[in-house]
């Protein structure tokens, strides 16, 4: 797998706003740079699920985003819906990765169907041709006919399939443990090192629990 430096990160409007949000911070952590991409309706979505009123201005969003994730001058920025001379437009300087988080049933199936009318659309067209990991983080249940082909054509192309099914063997205590344990598996195939939560053994290990 190629270093992971750059990764882009689509927020649109499924449910499931707080693991793109969360994501966004421990990329900023991990000292990443982030580049943030947001449709109207997560917009939406935030004031619905976390009461939040996210910025619809692209420098307004990258202010807000900052100072939440506490990055650094330079590291995160966000672009605007057709932002076309965005870094991310152009597969002269794509990011290395690219997360679609939450990942809405409309921005799969336009994902699959290469029709970039906007630059989410357009980033992913980008990191699929340019030969990039591509992840995406479908939240819908259930799913139909038309969904579960767009997801297999979607990972024929080398795209990663990430629903937000969140495990219990952790033994999550929260909401907040529950989000952990999708944008840790989120981590995982980026390749970034984290310590959001224990692997798979060493919780079993620790709790003393043989089975």
């Amino acid at each position: 797998m190629r270093p992971v430096n750059t990764v882009t990160v689509a927020l649109t409007g499924a449910s499931g706003l707080p693991y793109g949000l969360r994501l966004i911070d421990c990329l900023v952590q991990a000292g990443k740079r982030v580049w943030v991409l947001s449709s109207q309706a997560a917009q939406v979505v935030a004031r619905q699920e976390m009461q939040l009123s996210l910025p619809s201005r692209p420098a307004e969003l990258r202010d807000w985003l900052a100072e939440r994730s506490g990055a650094a001058a330079g590291q995160l920025e966000a672009f605007g819906r057709e932002e076309w001379f965005a870094p991310v437009a152009s597969g002269s300087n794509p990011a290395d990765a690219m997360v679609v988080c939450p990942c809405s049933m409309g921005t799969l199936a336009a994902i699959a169907h290469g029709l970039s009318d906007n630059l989410i659309e357009r980033a992913a067209d980008v990191t699929i041709k340019e030969g990039r990991r591509l992840i995406l983080v479908p939240r819908e249940t259930p799913l139909s006919v038309i969904h579960l082909e767009n997801m297999l054509k979607l990972a024929r192309l080398g795209a990663v399939i990430l629903p937000p099914a969140p495990g219990f063997y952790t033994h999550p205590q929260s909401v907040d443990d529950m989000v952990d344990f999708i944008v840790a598996r989120i981590l995982d195939q980026l390749g970034i090192d984290h310590a959001l939560l224990p692997r798979w053994g060493e919780a079993r290990e620790e709790n003393g629990d043989a089975g």
